[in-house]
């Protein structure tokens, strides 16, 4: 497929109050494609957004868009809007919220309609909620609205930072089936950050990691974190909330993150005895999403841990797993590698 670069970075730099360096030597984001980032908090996510969105400069390197460095002027034909993880509303009603934008730009013609339709596309009924101030707004409402607020831009690149945090499952699933609908209609760029993996991975399967200010690999991808304690019997073991325990095989340092592919997950219904493996690990399924390969991310909840497998659609059929079933996780000692 021919690469056509929207973003290009090289070199970038970036400190934050001296306790947090940003550093990514190279990028590419191409234009009309989905790019998702994932990572604990503090790791730079909101940092790289905020940049891409020409919000913050880097100390060094550059950022390109279509070829031009844009730092030290932000002149781009391009128009790129930000929907922040706390969206600021305007202490006005609902369709002034959404138009507001709009109006600046003297889009005012057929604004009724275009507002409507905004909001429409969110999952929100326009003589319902219109005349809605601000803080009559539930927490999933008012996300919507600002997400409305950013559609009816038609914006080149839309930046979403964790759009879904503290959201409930209905809301999560109107904005995700939004912002699909809208950059499949307008050829946008989209470039999200959340902790949700198993819905990030709903909307595109190029999802990278971020952590301690670093692009470390595919999003997909389990991170475990130490502190890790050395075993008797000559393994190192993380110890969770309940008894249970992960083994693995010389972290690094008694810190080190362990990363643990989703497809080296086993899932089982029952306790299996007599196997090689050393992690067999009870959980709760919390979640399910079909990926754009038409697997399914299964997401589970471990004494405190979240965890995600990667299996066939045939093996959802044969295991007859659901949300809120009880599972089992095996995987070897071996497949955690280590940061």
């Amino acid at each position: 497929m021919k690469k056509n670069p929207l973003y290009e970075i090289l070199n970038l730099k970036f400190n934050y109050n001296h306790n947090f360096s940003l550093e990514v030597p190279e990028l590419i984001i191409n234009k009309g494609t989905c790019t998702g980032f994932t990572g604990p908090n503090g790791s730079g996510k909101s940092t790289l957004l905020r940049m891409l969105a020409l919000l913050l400069q880097p100390e060094k390197g550059s950022v390109k868009i279509n070829g031009k460095n844009l730092y030290g002027n932000n002149n781009t034909d391009l128009t790129i809007s930000m929907l922040f993880q706390d969206p600021y509303l305007l202490k006005r009603n609902v369709f002034d919220n959404v138009a507001y934008g709009l109006k600046l730009r003297k889009g005012s013609r057929d604004l009724k309609s275009k507002v409507s339709d905004a909001l429409q596309l969110v999952g929100l009924e326009d003589k319902k909620i219109s005349n809605k101030k601000w803080f009559e707004l539930s927490g999933g409402e008012a996300r919507r609205v600002a997400l409305a607020s950013r559609l009816i831009l038609k914006p080149d690149v839309l930046i979403l930072d964790e759009p879904t945090v503290s959201l409930d499952s209905r809301s999560a699933i109107l904005i995700k089936d939004a912002v699909e609908y809208f950059i499949k209609q307008f050829n946008t760029t989209l470039i999200i950050s959340s902790h949700d993996t198993v819905w990030l991975n709903s909307l595109t399967a190029n999802i990278l990691r971020i952590n301690n200010g670093r692009i470390t690999g595919a999003g997909y991808e389990n991170i475990i974190q130490g502190p890790w304690y050395f075993d008797d019997k000559d393994l190192w073991i993380k110890k969770l909330d309940s008894k249970q325990k992960i083994f693995a095989l010389n972290p690094p340092f008694e810190t080190s993150s362990a990363i643990l592919n989703p497809s080296d997950i086993v899932l089982s219904t029952d306790y299996k005895r007599g196997i090689s493996a050393q992690n067999i690990l009870n959980g709760k399924i919390t979640a399910m999403t079909v990926t754009k390969e038409q697997k399914v991310n299964v997401k589970i909840d471990i004494s405190g841990i979240s965890l995600t497998s990667t299996v066939t659609q045939n093996a959802v059929k044969t295991l007859h797993l659901i949300p809120g079933m009880d599972i089992w996780v095996i995987f070897k000692t071996t497949a955690l590698k280590w940061q």
